[in-house]
């Protein structure tokens, strides 16, 4: 194979990775500080 496509292929791959690990961190998180919030300030969930 062509080392440009393999490069090519390593990078793609490596974004897709880091993007998906990204959400199911992100997400999670976000969701339990703002029931924080919630809970020990009053703050909207919404804000």
């Amino acid at each position: 194979m062509n080392i440009g496509l393999i490069l090519l292929m390593i990078i793609g791959g490596s974004v897709g990775v880091f993007s998906t690990l990204y959400i199911m961190i992100s997400l999670p998180l976000t969701i339990i500080q703002k029931i924080y919030r919630k809970t020990h300030f009053g703050t909207s969930l919404f804000k």
